[in-house]
């Protein structure tokens, strides 16, 4: 049985498993609105201007690799390059975000029911751990030629190449990194941790529920 078979057949239930008054197609319908939610407040908060920057649990910290580098500039003097390197990563990842939100809606139609009571069942981060498994390949296939654009139009590349060479002056060097990878896998990893808190609010919170589904699915 494929999945569209299946999801129709759970869909037309008259009671799901994972709830007594609960049925399969309020289950998938709840599910979904929720990870639409949760990927949707992410997307929103993390691609405004400052969104990585000036949150430090997402902000993209200079990669370990140039940390030798890095201490060269600040100890010379020169740490407003250091900064800047910093900064138009941020940037390069807040523009590349906004770009995502397809990918997650996608992600959510193609849920299962088996998916969908999987997490309803599922402990606080869930649905984020769905998304982990599920829509990973996609944002990262999605991000990084967004990344490498953004990175261009905000000087990354140019500001790395002043400050390594910098460092170097100095007597200090660094080895290479995969500018582009690392922005995007750090891209991904403030949004799924932006997600999770997210999704904890819209299981614990009866103000994030702010549909009629999700307090049915969610106020249980």
């Amino acid at each position: 049985m494929d999945k569209a078979t299946d999801l129709y057949e759970d869909s037309t239930s008259d009671k799901g498993a994972a709830g007594s008054d609960l049925s399969r197609s309020e289950i998938v319908q709840g599910l979904r609105a929720a990870l639409e939610k949760a990927a949707k407040a992410s997307v929103d908060f993390l691609g405004q201007k400052g969104g990585y920057l000036d949150n430090p649990e997402v902000r993209i910290p200079m990669p370990e690799s140039l940390g030798t580098v890095e201490s060269a500039l600040r100890l010379a003097g020169q740490e407003e390059l250091a900064d800047s390197f910093v900064k138009s990563m941020n940037r390069a990842a807040e523009r590349a975000v906004p770009e995502t939100l397809d990918i997650f809606k996608q992600t959510v139609k193609d849920m299962s029911f088996k998916d969908a009571r999987g997490i309803l069942e599922g402990d606080d981060t869930a649905a984020t751990d769905f998304f982990r498994r599920n829509a990973s390949d996609g944002l990262r296939e999605r991000i990084r030629p967004i990344v490498s654009e953004a990175m261009d139009s905000v000087n990354v590349t140019r500001y790395y190449s002043q400050m390594t060479s910098a460092a170097r002056m100095a007597g200090f060097g660094g080895s290479g990194v995969d500018l582009q990878g690392y922005v995007t896998e750090e891209a991904m990893d403030g949004l799924f941790l932006i997600m999770e808190r997210e999704e904890r609010s819209i299981r614990k919170d009866p103000v994030a529920r702010t549909s009629e589904i999700l307090k049915k699915v969610f106020g249980r």
